[in-house]
C-alpha cells in the first residue's frame, strides 16, 4: 500500500517553481483581498494565461486530447501552490473535478465526451465542474436522488445540488444523477434552459460554491447507468487528495506568516520568536505541517500509480490535512496577538479556507467511514 516513490522529482519541482513565481506575480495578497471585497469573481485575463501558458489544466490529460500527459504528480504541486495563495480562479473546479469525470468516464459515449469535450477544457477556453452532493450529511452514491429520464431526443435532469464548486461560473457542469438503470454522469451547459444557479455565501469568498438546480434540463450523457458509482469514487479520491494537497499548501504558508512574524516583531527589547512559549507554538506547527506534507504526497503517489489502495490514502490524508491546516491557520492568527484578529491582516484568509475546505466534500465522520470501510476491504 506504499507508493514507490512519495516525493516529486526534479521536473515536477521545478514546474512548481514556475507555477509559484505566476501566481507571486499575478495573484498576490492585494489581490486577494480586492477579489473578496469587490466580490468580483475570477480574472479571465490572468486564467486564461495560467491555464494557456502553464497548461495547469491539461497536466494528466492524454496528448491524444491536447493535454501534456505528465500524471497526477504536477497536479497536486498546483494544488498545493495555489493553496499557498488562495487566488480565486476555476482550476480546482476544472482540472480536477471536470477533467477527472471525463477521464475515468465509462459507456458508449465516454470516449466521444473525451475527443469532444477535453481538449477545450485542457487549453483553458472552457471551464467545468461537478455537481454531486445533495445533503451535507451524505456525500455518497446511495443519496443521490436527482433523476435523469429520456424523453425519445435527450436526456433531462431534473434534481438539485449544492456546495458545487464555481457552480455559478463555469460553463460545464458534470452532473450525477439516478436513471432507470442506476447512476450515470451527464454534462450539461451552465446556460441551458431548466438550469438555475445561485452563488451562496461561504465563510471562504475565496471559492465559490453555489446552489444548482435542474428542471428538465437538457443534458448528454458522459458514463453509462450504472456505471456512476465507480466513476464517482474514483472523481471524489481524485478531488479529496488534490484538496488535501491545497491544506498543505495553506498550512505551509501559514507557518510561514507566522514565523516571519515571530522573527521580526520586538518587544521588551527582543524578538518575541525568542520566547519559549512562542517556539513551542511554532514547532507544534511545524509538526502538523509535515504530518499533512507526507499524507498528501502519499495518496499523490498512489493516484499516480493507479493503485487500488488509493482511497484509504485518500481519506487518511484528507483527515490529516483538514485538521492540520485548522491548527496551523488558527495558531498563527494566535502568533500573531491583536493585528492577527484583524480583516486587515491576511491570516484570516487562510482561517475561513482551513474551515470551509474541512467541510467540502465530507467532515471527518465521512471520512472516518471511508477510510474503515476501505481498511475492511483490504483485510477481508
Amino acid at each position: 500500500m506504499t507508493a514507490r516513490r512519495l516525493t516529486h522529482d526534479a521536473d515536477v519541482e521545478e514546474f512548481r517553481g514556475a507555477v509559484r513565481e505566476f501566481l507571486r506575480e499575478h495573484a498576490d495578497t492585494p489581490a486577494v483581498f480586492g477579489e473578496m471585497r469587490e466580490g468580483c469573481a475570477w480574472d479571465p485575463a490572468v486564467w486564461s494565461r495560467f491555464a494557456a501558458e502553464l497548461g495547469v489544466v491539461g497536466l494528466d490529460v492524454p496528448e491524444t486530447y491536447g493535454g501534456a500527459d505528465a500524471g497526477f504528480r504536477p497536479v497536486a504541486v498546483v494544488a498545493e501552490e495555489l493553496g499557498r495563495s488562495l487566488v480565486r480562479l476555476p482550476w480546482f473546479a476544472t482540472a480536477v473535478l471536470g477533467v477527472g469525470v471525463l477521464l475515468h468516464a465509462e459507456g458508449a459515449e465516454a470516449e466521444d465526451c473525451r475527443t469532444q469535450l477535453l481538449p477545450a477544457l485542457a487549453g483553458g477556453e472552457r471551464t467545468a465542474t461537478l455537481a454531486w452532493a445533495e445533503g451535507p450529511d451524505r456525500m455518497d452514491g446511495p443519496s443521490i436522488q436527482s433523476r435523469a429520464g429520456h424523453d425519445g431526443e435527450t436526456w433531462r435532469l431534473t434534481g438539485r445540488k449544492i456546495l458545487v464548486v464555481e457552480g455559478a461560473t463555469t460553463d460545464l457542469l458534470f452532473v450525477v444523477a439516478r436513471a432507470e438503470d442506476g447512476l450515470a454522469l451527464f454534462v450539461v451547459e451552465g446556460d441551458a434552459p431548466g438550469v438555475g444557479r445561485t452563488a451562496d455565501r461561504a465563510m471562504d469568498p475565496n471559492r465559490q460554491l453555489a446552489t444548482v438546480t435542474f428542471d428538465a434540463a437538457p443534458a448528454r450523457l458522459v458514463s453509462d447507468p450504472g456505471t456512476g458509482d465507480r466513476v464517482l469514487a474514483r472523481v471524489r479520491d481524485r478531488a479529496v487528495t488534490a484538496l488535501a494537497c491545497e491544506q498543505t499548501g495553506g498550512a505551509a504558508a501559514s507557518l510561514d506568516m507566522a514565523v516571519e512574524h515571530v522573527k521580526n516583531r520586538v518587544q521588551f527589547g527582543r524578538p518575541i520568536g525568542m520566547l519559549q512559549a512562542i517556539k513551542h507554538r511554532c514547532a507544534d506547527m511545524a509538526v502538523e505541517l509535515e504530518a499533512a506534507r507526507s499524507a498528501s504526497l502519499w495518496a499523490t503517489g498512489l493516484i499516480a500509480e493507479d493503485s487500488p489502495e488509493v482511497g484509504i490514502a485518500a481519506a487518511t490524508a484528507a483527515l490529516t490535512c483538514s485538521r492540520s491546516y485548522e491548527y496551523v491557520a488558527a495558531e498563527t492568527i494566535q502568533v500573531h496577538g491583536g493585528i492577527g484578529f484583524t480583516w486587515e491582516h491576511p491570516a484570516h484568509l487562510h482561517f475561513r479556507r482551513a474551515a470551509t475546505s474541512a467541510v467540502l466534500f465530507g467532515d471527518r465522520r465521512t471520512h472516518q467511514e471511508s477510510l474503515l470501510a476501505g481498511l475492511h476491504v483490504d483485510a477481508g
